[in-house]
């Protein structure tokens, strides 16, 4: 009977375990991507953030947490306007991870736990990132879809990026009337000033 409880037991953790080192490997070749460039000192700035946000743009999703932080001014919102937000959006997200990943450039990292949340569907993996003080942890909330893995969201001590930027639009949308054609102007700007910091 205990032999039983045990292969009952393997075949229940298992498929969970691979998943999850599955969802590790695929994120650490794509961390390795943007850490890299950045080590890459003949590339240009401006290539460098090119390369990194093409990355980003295409291992995120970027569209889901674009709605989600939107919240019901997405709603109102006509076609071409949504289309607009979505594209301004993931350039405003590839700007701050790009900005937060080049301050992690020349540390060295290890993920150190993963998980398969079989409830949600996702895979929770800790990168330790160590410094000459200590360390910290970032959690990368990681989904499959349609064979392949997305970045659905990144907690920073503890401290959701998605959550953090639905409130800080929030209160952007609340200047403006919650019109999202009157924040799509404000994000354009802002990306410009980012990107000009980040490529100078």
């Amino acid at each position: 009977m205990r032999i039983l409880y045990f292969v009952i037991f393997l075949f229940l953790i298992l498929p969970n375990h691979s998943m999850a080192n599955e969802a590790s490997n695929w994120l650490k070749k794509e961390i390795d991507i943007i850490l890299d460039a950045y080590k890459n000192k003949t590339m240009s700035n401006e290539t460098r953030f090119l390369m990194i946000e093409d990355t980003i743009n295409y291992n995120f999703a970027g569209t889901g947490i674009a709605k989600f932080v939107a919240g019901d001014s997405w709603k109102t919102a006509d076609k071409d306007i949504k289309k607009e937000y979505i594209k301004l959006f993931k350039r405003h997200l590839a700007l701050n991870i790009a900005s937060m990943m080049q301050g992690y450039s020349d540390q060295k990292y290890s993920l150190i736990n993963s998980k398969y949340d079989s409830k949600n569907k996702i895979t929770l993996i800790d990168m330790e990132i160590y410094n000459d003080t200590g360390s910290l942890i970032v959690t990368w909330r990681v989904k499959k879809s349609k064979e392949r893995y997305y970045v659905i969201d990144l907690l920073v001590a503890d401290i959701s990026i998605v959550v953090t930027k639905r409130s800080e639009f929030n209160s952007m949308l609340k200047n403006v009337n919650y019109s999202l054609k009157e924040l799509n102007i404000i994000l354009e700007k802002q990306n410009e000033t980012s990107y000009q910091k980040l490529i100078n």
